[in-house]
């Protein structure tokens, strides 16, 4: 979940109408969308003949190995802390050395650093494979589909704003939309949390209370984003009852 606030922008209830100057057919409409399972091929096509010719991204190869051989690397420490074991060991007879440790000797000093450093590998190795980070499967959210949309604004942004939503939804997986502007809710669209009264409907959103809370309170002090990784132990989960229960 992602809460930003427009700073620069304006959007103004009742804009004048500019005199634009068409250069193709009246009946050419000003927003289109395309359906991708029906225009794959074609679009694929055309990407393959023309080709990208801009920088490429750099790989880096040490962390997708990494990333690859996850269970291989946690274990690391565990074999490098045995053979320094075996090694120890197997220095200590082949020498002649006595297998009692002399405080005087720094051989003896020496092997029982050693033997430490090979112990904290050990240890280390059982801790990362008993500490893995948990998996975040995708879910359906639980709510009703609901379209809200302000009555004061004009077609332009009524389109913009459907648009907006129209390609959040299509490309990625965000599943509900909800734009806050001069304390007013202008849009929520959507999956939502349902109401209470058994009506059906969708849990409204309170501008006011919302903007006073900690959440937004600290991205319009911040001025950025504020991206919420796991909204479960966030502790102000109470300012957006209108999001659907199992939001992630």
């Amino acid at each position: 979940m992602e809460a930003g606030s427009l700073l620069h922008s304006h959007i103004p209830l009742n804009p004048p109408k500019p005199q634009i100057r068409r250069r193709i057919g009246s009946s050419f409409p000003r927003f289109f969308f395309i359906s991708r399972a029906s225009n794959s091929s074609s679009s694929s096509s055309s990407n393959s003949e023309r080709g990208y010719r801009g920088p490429k991204p750099k790989r880096d190869w040490v962390a997708d190995w990494v990333s690859n051989n996850d269970d291989v690397v946690r274990s690391l420490p565990i074999y490098v802390g045995g053979v320094s074991l075996l090694a120890v060991l197997l220095n200590r007879t082949v020498s002649g050395i006595a297998p009692v440790a002399d405080a005087s000797s720094s051989q003896s000093r020496s092997d029982l650093l050693t033997l430490g450093l090979a112990v904290t590998n050990i240890l280390t190795g059982l801790v990362w494979l008993s500490i893995r980070p948990k998996s975040i499967s995708v879910v359906s959210p639980q709510g009703v589909e609901c379209q809200r949309i302000c009555s004061n604004l004009p077609d332009s942004v009524v389109s913009e704003l459907l648009w907006l939503w129209e390609s959040m939804s299509n490309v990625t997986c965000c599943r509900s939309l909800i734009v806050v502007y001069d304390s007013r809710c202008i849009l929520q669209i959507g999956c939502a949390a349902k109401s209470s009264f058994g009506d059906g409907e969708a849990v409204a959103v309170d501008a006011n209370k919302l903007m006073q809370g900690s959440l937004c309170q600290g991205v319009i002090k911040s001025g950025a984003q504020s991206y919420l990784a796991n909204l479960s132990l966030y502790p102000g989960k109470s300012e957006l009852p209108f999001l659907p229960s199992n939001t992630q």
